[in-house]
């Protein structure tokens, strides 16, 4: 049995919760994480159409990128659409899930599927970095309970360096202590010193698994009274950021790039801000969604021509008056994300056997059309 717990706990290793921005309102929509999964649909938004096609579908499972609520609901009047929509899911037994600024920054997430789709090279965030906490430990272990003590931090998480599991660093001393009156010692009588060959354990994590690796720790250690290091790690942790900014392979005219924009993101029409079209470039910023306020970053980072959605009139100006080209797709242009997370769903069921069918929605859900 597979449970959308299952799932997103598997899809939060690869964007973690943390990453998301303040406020935004990811991860469990409606439902129930317990419920199990034979059939999980991805999509960019959660519309009444896209619903509807869940259910025709038999979709116990709806993966989303935007939000289904990103307000609350203060009256459930089913007089109002949206309102209606949660109640056919609800109905029907669909759990919903979002990630979305989360999936934005992650390392091979969405700006990385839009900036691939663009043809950037040696591309760097465009925002942040951010970067999670990294932890140490450093534990001593009698040498005989060593192995076990290993064995079950690599459990919990602990010694994972890239594609690396089970990383650790021992060395070899003597442990010396006098067992107290009140003492149930492993090793040794109360009152008498003892020394005792012991094992430097060490081992680096990420500040979410901290808790279960310390639990791992002490179920795995013999000693009452542990002995151990935990520190953190100055930047030494994955790096992560909004947007991303890269170079063409070839360089290219305003005007053109504008044009293959339409081309490779399938839409009819988008919207180009220019002091000259001709100007030929090889520097590009993109940021998906609606990411006009962080154009003064991209003009920092070097870029010639930025690609975000949902810029605005007075934004567009400023963006004129600092001679910086922009290519406004429009927010829909995210859809790129479809294909790619039903390509990880599908790699990761494949990997950990879940008897699951993913599937990616057929609906466009561009709210505008070009007239």
């Amino acid at each position: 049995m597979t449970t959308v717990n299952d799932i997103v706990t598997r899809f939060e290793e690869f964007a973690p919760k943390w990453l998301a921005e303040k406020g935004d309102p990811i991860g469990l929509q409606l439902g129930d994480l317990q419920q199990e999964v034979h059939r999980m649909m991805v999509t960019l938004d959660v519309r009444p159409e896209t619903v509807q096609e869940a259910i025709d579908q038999k979709v116990d499972f709806i993966f989303a990128h935007h939000p289904a609520m990103f307000h609350a609901v203060h009256s459930f009047d089913l007089s109002v659409p949206q309102n209606q929509m949660y109640a056919e899911l609800l109905k029907h037994g669909i759990t919903v899930y979002a990630a979305h600024t989360n999936l934005d920054s992650a390392q091979g997430g969405m700006n990385d599927w839009l900036a691939d789709k663009l043809g950037l090279q040696d591309t760097m965030p465009l925002l942040g970095p951010l970067a999670e906490k990294i932890y140490k430990l450093a534990v001593f272990v009698p040498v005989e309970s060593a192995s076990q003590l290993r064995a079950g931090l690599a459990a919990a998480g602990a010694g994972q360096i890239g594609e690396y599991s089970g990383c650790s660093f021992s060395v070899q001393g003597t442990g010396r202590f006098t067992p107290g009156q009140a003492a149930t010692p492993a090793i040794g009588s109360v009152g008498q010193a003892e020394s005792v060959s012991e094992e430097k354990v060490e081992v680096v994590f990420p500040a979410r698994l901290k808790n279960q690796i310390l639990a791992a720790m002490r179920a795995n250690h013999p000693y009452e009274e542990i002995v151990f290091d935990l520190y953190a790690i100055e930047d030494s942790g994955p790096q992560y950021g909004m947007g991303r900014v890269g170079n063409l392979e070839h360089p290219i005219t305003v005007a053109d790039l504008a044009a293959k924009c339409k081309q490779i993101f399938e839409i009819n029409g988008l919207r180009l801000v220019s002091p000259d079209p001709q100007q030929v470039v090889s520097r590009v910023a993109v940021l998906g969604g609606s990411g006009a306020k962080f154009y003064p970053q991209a003009q920092a980072a070097g870029a010639e021509v930025y690609i975000t959605g949902d810029v605005s009139y007075h934004t567009a100006h400023d963006m004129l008056a600092g001679g910086l080209n922009v290519l406004d797709p429009g927010h829909h242009f995210e859809w790129v994300c479809q294909p790619q997370l039903k390509a990880l769903f599908s790699q990761w069921a494949t990997e950990n056997n879940w008897p699951i069918q993913v599937i990616s929605t057929t609906i466009n859900t561009d709210p505008f059309r070009f007239i």
